[in-house]
């Protein structure tokens, strides 16, 4: 259909520059956290679990590690169900990129099971107690939901979803953070910032959904 192959090419010339973009952010990062991670590296490759997956540095070590596998299973998933390339990329990026931060996110604290929940309902006051680091990894936390959830499902290709969807995951995990008592603050900062994170990311895939979505509304308006 001529219609598709204008789509196509608007898409990935408008995308290209994007991810030009994601790849020298995710190489900056890499370099940046290098040393940590390297940290890491003789406990997680000896399998030891004490000390790569109860840590931060050995989780992220591992992710990186894995990225590899998980773009083969989106490949193999393509050609198993013979479907949109796009589309198994869309469903393992939204579960490997989510879990290992939710895994993070959920690591008890040394006073979990003792100490009681906290909870923090006063907005933008922990924001300076997060710190750089604090803050860039909250933004991290459902970034791959909010950059592929839109590519995968049409019904979330907006940002005011995507938004609201960062915002009821993470409300679910800070929950769950209060309830199973792991020695962390249940803040709304945090629901605050898990939920830009996601929607900067859904603008970062925005050509990809963008054009899938004008696609199907001008199907659906068709005789």
């Amino acid at each position: 259909m001529p219609w598709d192959g204008v789509v196509n090419h608007r898409t990935t010339s408008s995308a290209r520059p994007r991810v030009v973009l994601l790849t020298a952010a995710l190489a900056v990062l890499v370099v940046v956290l290098r040393r940590p991670l390297t940290m890491s590296a003789p406990r997680c490759l000896s399998g030891h679990w004490h000390g790569c997956y109860d840590t931060e540095n050995g989780v992220l070590l591992m992710t990186l590690l894995g990225v590899p596998l998980a773009a083969l299973v989106a490949w193999a998933l393509a050609r198993y169900r013979r479907a949109p390339t796009i589309t198994s990329v869309a469903e393992v990026g939204m579960l490997y990129g989510t879990v290992p931060f939710l895994w993070l996110a959920l690591m008890p604290g040394p006073g979990a099971g003792t100490v009681p929940g906290r909870v923090s309902l006063i907005p933008l006051q922990d924001l300076v107690a997060m710190g750089p680091l604090g803050i860039a990894g909250n933004l991290l936390i459902f970034a791959a939901l909010g950059f592929f959830a839109p590519v995968r499902f049409a019904a979330l290709a907006s940002v005011p979803r995507v938004l609201a969807l960062g915002a009821a995951c993470s409300a679910l995990v800070e929950t769950a953070q209060y309830v199973l008592r792991l020695d962390r603050v249940s803040s709304v900062d945090d629901v605050l910032v898990n939920a830009v994170g996601a929607a900067l990311a859904a603008l970062l895939s925005r050509p990809w959904w963008r054009d899938r979505r004008a696609v199907t509304v001008d199907q659906a308006e068709r005789p």
